[in-house]
């Protein structure tokens, strides 16, 4: 007779461990249930992977699956899960049928990550029994500390569930009441035990393994002959006679009063099932761990090559009760050796959940890269061509990242990624674009269009602005809505530039501010009310103003007094730099008639390909992240972003979120915006290059540099959208990076501690203005005819000591001296931002870099104080700054207080450079006197002429 069928006269079940979906489909389950009587199959990440990942047989199941909708890895691979546990299950429905429910079951594991969680474990049970929909279900749970109040809890709801990496007997004890309890609680609600099952899954040639490298280091320890045979006799003997002791306790505890009395109601005892029975040792016998474990209602689950062996060659016999008390007297001798067995078993069970962790992770991954196959281009390519040295940093800490679950504990808000502070009170931004609520979106749009409004401006500073403004620049005015602009400045000239390009009295307003209390966008809104006021009426006024805020802030109750049209709430939880996915860049987007359906669409892809399932093997956002951060660790600090002309205001949202979250406690990030690429000889080893263009761009100049930069060893990272309506996948991508890459650096990548101090400096002054009419008086160190030169007392010592006298070049080639290999030289212009004066600071800042051979920023403030201006004070000190202000050719008065627009920024331009010096960076200010255009190019003939006498 087959041996294996033979195993059912001996009162044992062969469940196979073991499950494809082909094996399922081409009758490959029902012949071994016809031939060898098997009567389940349990399955796990192992399996799955090994099915998924080393073969194209779910190639198009995935494919169909996405057809339908894109969605995470976890819940792709589990549709694919289920269907493949359905078919089983459906498969041994006679065998469940036949025996009434005593066997013919399948079992799916609750996710290994979850292990050491009650509550989610209950959740995903409780899920899986919902969705596979089979009575002859079982889902497994691991018999971890957390994992036995959850059995008792699914057992208690009717649930059937298989207990596993079970290797003490002392848990096996605490199994066994969890299910009497669980089973106690479903009678005594009314429930129907019979209709509940349960295995407890007993692992066993795992316990050799331990066991025998234990005995094997005391072998060759010991020096006397005969202790070297007694520990040898030991070697195998330990896990069969560890199960044989659990096995007597199993037939204790269903007998006796309180079984009789679930018995009597119709349950079922709790069956042993041996796991682990494939023999990992090649000196035993391949079915050791079958032929010596054979009793009455038991299971033995074998792998394939374990059941095709005891078949060739088993012998069946009544072995699980022989030999009772030569077993105990192996765990004595075990024990006199000064081997515990709980210790090994104790390690077992932590060691077994990393296994299924390692083969989830491995799954995953392989579902991931199937999903991205299947995508293609709906998901933004990224390819980085980063060097020996630092690509094997980023191989060796992605392995880190997986082995520690850090993108899953990022997903879950755990302080422990970063600094353990309160960064886990920050992440909402993760979830911002799928709880969008888009209907509303596109209702708020309609509204808007209807009111036939020719422009809505943004008023408001950093995050509230930047992301609206790359939205502005990338989509093109969307027929019958509003043209989409942005204000983000107090100077003067910008403010009324802005006025004058719109028709105030048909303009929606964007008054956006997470926390109301930014002067900025108070007196712009300040401004802009006073002008609809006289317009169209005081009354009507606030009918042309939206607010975009956090809940209960000071702009909530200025809104609400003044009648606003409408108050979109912010989430508290989303700093202002990662909120471009949530109301502060939806309401902007959508008000310009942009679609955010497709927009979000899109995202989610990201995000989804970003999201806690995914290993950062094949996770987009870590693997930049990882490599920015371990980059910068190695000096390659200077972020240089290269963004096409599609896509060409991206670098400035992206300046603010990677400056303002890396960039302090003297570290950090320095991110070069619209830097144009040159010669690789510019160039030092602290460049970390990112290009970003779509589909279809092209610029062979600007392709021949970037390969020559990756030729002679500088990273590169290429990124290509699909096209402009996948730029929520970028703002996506770069958070997670930015986020990552905080965590590399050891930094808190959501708080701000320096920008608070210049908001400080520049409020005193205002409020001194206030009182006196006027700012405080500054003594210039050197004042000529076109300029002012200002800087403290220790910077203009060091620029006197080298060479600065009375002219303006002086200063200048003293400073720009100082700046060298790994510094980066920033202009930092508080001046109206239009073309002409971006392009009169990018040919400075090309001067200088060409001359100096360092990287450079040319920021307009106040602007880049809510963006960069982290950085450039608490971040490393490798700045060299030259500060540019300018008498306003006419200023502008703010409505309700003395302080003028010109005054503002002028308070906040000394503020800023105050607590530059402050803090001991390289600073000089130089004010241009009288006609701007003049000064500019008064100040980049000296800029030249000083670089070209350095």
């Amino acid at each position: 007779m087959n041996p294996v069928k033979a195993l059912e006269n001996h009162g044992q079940a062969v469940w196979l461990d073991f499950l494809a979906r082909g094996f399922v489909a081409k009758g490959d389950l029902k012949k071994l249930i016809e031939t060898d009587g098997v009567k389940g199959v349990t399955s796990n990440p192992s399996i799955f992977e090994k099915a998924i990942g080393s073969s194209d047989e779910y190639d198009g199941a995935i494919g169909k699956a996405l057809k339908s909708g894109d969605r995470p890895v976890a819940e792709l691979f589990e549709h694919l899960a289920v269907e493949d546990i359905q078919h089983a299950a459906d498969v041994l429905r006679p065998v469940y049928d036949q025996l009434k429910g005593g066997d013919g079951f399948v079992s799916l594991e609750v996710s290994p990550y979850l292990a050491m969680d009650t509550k989610a474990t209950i959740a995903e049970a409780e899920r899986l029994w919902k969705d596979v929909k089979r009575k002859n279900l079982m889902v497994k749970v691991p018999a971890t500390p957390e994992g036995l109040p959850a059995i008792e809890h699914l057992i208690g709801e009717g649930i059937s569930i298989n207990i596993t990496l079970l290797f003490s007997q002392k848990v096996y004890v605490q199994v066994a009441e969890a299910y009497l309890s669980g089973l106690e609680k479903y009678a005594a609600g009314g429930g129907d035990p019979s209709h509940v099952a349960s295995v407890a899954s007993f692992f066993v040639s795992r316990i050799d393994s331990a066991v025998d490298k234990e005995l094997d280091e005391r072998i060759s320890r010991a020096n006397d002959p005969t202790e070297k045979e007694r520990l040898t006799a030991l070697k195998g003997k330990i896990a069969i006679a560890n199960a044989k002791l659990a096995y007597q306790d199993y037939k204790r505890l269903f007998s006796g009063a309180r079984w009789d009395r679930l018995a009597a109601k119709g349950a079922r005892p709790q069956r042993l099932l041996w796991a682990s029975t494939g023999t990992k040792n090649k000196d035993y016998s391949d079915v050791l761990y079958v032929e010596e474990l054979i009793g009455p209602n038991t299971i033995n689950t074998v792998p394939p090559a374990t059941l095709d062996a005891f078949r060739d060659h088993g012998t069946p016999r009544d072995s699980l009760e022989e030999n009772i008390e030569d077993a105990k007297h192996i765990l004595a001798e075990l024990e006199k050796s000064g081997i515990s067995l709980d210790a090994i078993t104790a390690d077992l069970v932590k060691d077994g959940v990393k296994l299924f962790a390692d083969a989830a992770d491995k799954l995953y991954g392989a579902v991931a890269h199937k999903r991205a196959t299947v995508l293609g281009h709906d998901i933004d390519r990224q390819k980085m061509t980063l060097g020996g040295g630092l690509g094997k940093a980023i191989e060796k800490n992605t392995e880190d990242w997986r082995a520690s679950g850090k993108i899953r504990r990022l997903w879950q808000r755990h302080n422990s990624v970063w600094t353990g502070t309160d960064e886990g009170k920050w992440l909402g931004w993760l979830n911002s674009a799928a709880a969008a609520d888009i209907a509303d979106y596109e209702d708020f749009a309609h509204r808007v269009k209807g009111q036939n409004f020719t422009d809505v401006v943004v008023l408001g500073m950093g995050g509230s602005s930047l992301g609206p403004e790359v939205l502005a620049q990338t989509f093109e005015k969307q027929p019958g809505f509003p043209k989409l602009h942005v204000l983000d400045s107090t100077d003067p000239a910008q403010v009324r530039s802005m006025q004058a390009s719109i028709n105030v009295a048909d303009t929606l307003f964007i008054v956006s501010s997470k926390s109301g209390g930014t002067t900025e966008p108070n007196v712009m809104k300040d401004y802009f009310f006073a002008r609809v006021s006289e317009a169209i009426g005081a009354d009507k006024a606030g009918h042309r103003f939206i607010a975009v805020t956090d809940p209960g802030s000071s702009l909530e109750k200025v809104a609400t007094k003044q009648g606003f049209a409408r108050i979109f709430h912010g989430d508290p939880t989303i700093g202002g730099r990662y909120s471009v996915l949530s109301p502060f860049g939806l309401v902007p987007a959508a008000a310009a008639g942009i679609d955010i359906a497709t927009l979000l669409q899109h995202t989610l892809a990201m995000m989804r390909s970003c999201g806690p399932d995914v290993p950062p093997h094949q996770n987009p956002g870590v693997q930049l992240g990882l490599a920015m951060g371990l980059a910068g660790l190695e000096g390659r600090d200077k972020v240089t972003i290269l963004s096409s002309k599609k896509i060409a205001d991206f670098g400035a949202w992206a300046e603010q979120l990677i400056a303002e979250s890396t960039g302090k406690d003297g570290k950090g990030l320095i991110p070069i915006d619209g830097e144009p690429l040159g010669d690789v000889a510019l160039y030092g080893n602290d460049r970390f290059f990112i290009d970003l263009r779509t589909e279809g761009e092209s610029d062979g100049a600007h392709d021949d540099r970037l390969a020559a930069l990756e030729k002679a060893g500088h990273p590169v990272v290429r990124i290509v959208m699909k096209s402009i309506d996948h730029i929520g996948q970028e703002f996506f991508r770069f958070e997670i990076a930015t986020a990552v890459a905080g965590s590399v650096l050891g930094i808190n990548p959501f708080n701000q501690p320096d920008v608070e101090d210049a908001k400080i400096k520049t409020r005193e002054l205002t409020v001194a203005f206030e009182k006196s009419g006027a700012l405080p008086p500054e003594e210039p160190v050197v004042s000529t005819a076109q300029a002012d030169i200002y800087t403290d007392d220790k910077n203009a010592a060091a620029l006197r000591k080298a060479g600065a006298d009375g002219d303006l070049g002086s200063w200048l080639k003293a400073h720009l001296a100082r700046s060298g290999a790994d510094d980066y030289v920033a202009l930092l212009a508080y001046i109206e931002r239009d073309s002409a004066h971006i392009d009169a600071l990018q040919q400075m800042r090309l001067e200088v870099r060409d001359k100096r051979h360092v990287a450079t920023c040319a920021e307009f403030g106040p602007r880049f104080l809510h963006s960069t201006g982290q950085a450039y004070k608490g971040g490393p000190d490798s700045g060299v700054f030259l500060q540019i202000t300018s008498d306003d050719a006419k200023d502008l008065a703010v409505p309700g207080q003395k302080a003028s627009f010109g005054v503002i920024k002028a308070a906040a331009a000394r503020g800023d450079f105050d607590v530059l010096t402050e803090r001991g960076r390289r600073a000089l200010r130089v004010h241009l006197k009288g006609d701007l255009k003049s000064g500019l190019e008064m100040l980049d003939a000296a800029i030249t002429e000083a670089l070209t006498r350095a």
